[in-house]
């Protein structure tokens, strides 16, 4: 892809939707007998949340397939209203998102990491992937961040997004 093209894309979007585990996090979880202690997210993807919606007017959320209340207290914290925890059919998910929001898939930029993510990355206006993603999906993404996921892999990407549009 050429940057004139990533610019017309960029203006379109509406929407940015992440994967979690891989994209948001290192890939790694703490568990203890009760089950998910810890996950660790980076403070610098949490501003990148903030400046597209304040810089762009673009609205983020987040679609993964575990059930973590941690990444539900995460959202809370970043007031991300767009909050699909337990999701294994990701493409149904973000169809369901597109139609209850009235916008097109040209207006969703996503970013993932692994095979899970392929259909949404394929479908989405604009996409995305850490620099440590399995090697299907930064194959074929927009645009491949120089930070592995859980090191601002989401900011980079929004930066991105920002830069685009400006």
């Amino acid at each position: 892809m050429n940057e004139e093209q990533d610019i017309e894309r960029a203006k379109k979007i509406k929407l940015v939707l992440t994967d979690v585990d891989g994209v948001l996090t290192d890939n790694g979880v703490y568990y203890g007998e009760s089950g998910e202690v810890l996950k660790r997210f980076s403070i610098r993807d949490g501003m990148g949340v903030e400046r597209l919606r304040k810089l762009c007017g673009i609205d983020t959320g987040i679609v993964t397939g575990e059930l973590s209340p941690s990444v539900a207290r995460r959202a809370e914290k970043l007031r991300i209203t767009q909050l699909h925890l337990g999701i294994k059919d990701k493409l149904g998910r973000l169809e369901e998102i597109l139609r209850s929001g009235g916008w097109s898939w040209e207006e969703l930029a996503f970013i993932g990491d692994d095979v899970n993510d392929l259909e949404v990355l394929q479908r989405v206006g604009l996409s995305a992937c850490p620099a440590d993603a399995m090697a299907a999906v930064s194959g074929i993404v927009h645009y491949r961040c120089a930070a592995n996921g859980g090191q601002g892999a989401f900011r980079e990407f929004t930066e991105w997004i920002i830069a685009l549009r400006s």
